[in-house]
């Protein structure tokens, strides 16, 4: 973030954030387009569609289960991100005015929180949002991933 010129801001905690889950993303997509059936792709050239016809109106939908899963983990995942957004994001304790402006995670206010000592109640608190977030989308991620796979 220092080399493209934006210090701390949340638009370079963003980024950094993307790029580091970006992999993660990818390869869940590859996954859920490899789940596909081949006969879905025969069929659909069978019947006189082309290929980007086929890629969009059938390869897509039936993979997009799993592909809003893996965008589902990556973000569970930058939720609890800290380290990263430390050295990008800021620590600013006020509600940022900009997306150029230093600003703080909800991680990144709990470590200040608990390495502070003054607030136990509220750095409790907010180890409970995190956690009510994380699961949420663990289950989210779980129930998309099952209906991809034709599971309940």
């Amino acid at each position: 973030s220092v080399f493209a010129g934006l210090e701390y801001s949340l638009f370079s905690g963003a980024a950094t954030l993307a790029l580091m889950t970006l992999p993660l993303i990818l390869r869940q997509t590859e996954e859920a387009l490899t789940t596909v059936p081949h006969s879905y792709r025969e069929g659909s050239l069978g019947l006189g569609a082309g290929r980007w016809r086929t890629i969009v109106r059938v390869v897509l939908p039936a993979a997009a289960p799993g592909i809003a899963a893996g965008i589902l983990l990556a973000v569970g995942r930058m939720v609890g991100e800290t380290a990263a957004l430390l050295y990008t994001a800021g620590t600013a304790s006020g509600a940022a005015q900009s997306l150029l402006a230093s600003g703080r995670t909800l991680a990144v206010h709990l470590y200040a929180l608990f390495s502070e000592g003054l607030f136990p109640e509220e750095a409790k608190a907010a180890a409970v949002a995190i956690l009510l977030l994380a699961i949420a989308t663990n289950l989210t991620a779980e129930l998309l991933f099952r209906r991809q796979h034709g599971r309940k």
